[in-house]
């Protein structure tokens, strides 16, 4: 049992000069730092310490970051970032496959590194998948999001009035009691809990988070750029440039959550691609 309070971190990287300074920004940030060089020896620590944050380096002696992730992800809930030379678009989403949260290229900026994974940190974490869920409480459904309304001149991916409009008004997940259902697809924000057609259905915290947002937009899309910037924790007053790659991993975790759901992106039931822009839900008899 970790004693209250106490945020554990553990660094998985070969290079020492980087697996020193990866801890000492998270010694910095507050956290207890476990510090492998490995992916083996990391994932022993993972299982020892359950740390809240991992950073993971993709090139290692003997098994990879993409597979040491896959490892972690199939018993921990911690936060993965992984941090690598490899700056292809392909990398980046064989790590979001693989179950990272994000995605750091070599050489990083220590101060970035450390606001990602505050902003992280302020998303509500998973439950855990043996711990018995409470039943879900009906609660009153959120206020629809306002249109996306395009004018001459907004930036692509963004609502109207360009990138520093308001953001759409939507509850955070994770509000006690709030459940949303859409034809047998149901989704329980205080628990965390997804359920398509009576079953449970385990979710990453990405994959929960982006069908929370659609439920509560119900037919208003949607845009990748803004589903970007809502798992970064961010507004569009806040925000960075969202890139094609953060876009790609939309696109993966969705691609991720229909297969878990069972959905057909073809003829779906409960999610629409809106070719171009984003994504909604499907009518109130499934039809897009």
């Amino acid at each position: 049992m970790q004693p209250s309070g106490v945020r554990h971190a553990v660094v998985i990287e070969d290079d020492d000069d980087i697996r020193h300074l990866l801890e000492t920004v998270l010694n910095q940030a507050g956290f207890e730092v476990t510090a492998r060089s490995n992916g083996y020896d990391g994932i022993e620590a993972v299982r020892a310490v359950s740390p809240i944050v991992v950073t993971l380096d993709v090139n290692m002696p003997g098994i990879d970051g993409f597979e040491t992730a896959r490892r972690i992800r199939s018993f921990s809930e911690a936060y993965i970032v992984m941090l690598t030379a490899l700056g292809e678009e392909i990398d980046t989403l064989q790590g979001l496959e693989a179950g990272a949260d994000d995605y750091v290229t070599k050489p990083f900026r220590p101060r970035e590194l450390r606001a990602r994974i505050e902003a992280m940190l302020r998303r509500p974490r998973a439950m855990n998948a043996a711990a018995p869920a409470a039943a879900p409480v009906p609660g009153p459904r959120p206020p629809e999001a306002p249109a996306y309304t395009a004018v001459s001149g907004s930036a692509p991916g963004f609502p109207s009035g360009g990138a520093h409009a308001a953001p759409p008004a939507f509850p955070p997940p994770g509000v006690p009691g709030e459940r949303l259902e859409h034809l047998g697809l149901v989704v329980d924000l205080g628990t965390r809990v997804a359920i398509a057609d009576g079953q449970e259905i385990p979710l990453t915290r990405s994959e929960f988070d982006l069908l929370a947002a659609l439920l509560q937009s119900g037919r208003r899309v949607r845009t990748k750029a803004d589903l970007a910037i809502l798992l970064r924790n961010e507004t569009y007053v806040t925000s960075n440039f969202v890139s094609d790659a953060d876009k790609r991993g939309i696109e993966v975790h969705m691609g991720n959550l229909r297969k878990k759901i069972g959905e057909n992106s073809v003829t779906p039931r409960w999610i629409e691609t809106v070719r171009g822009v984003g994504y909604r839900m499907t009518g109130l008899d499934g039809a897009i």
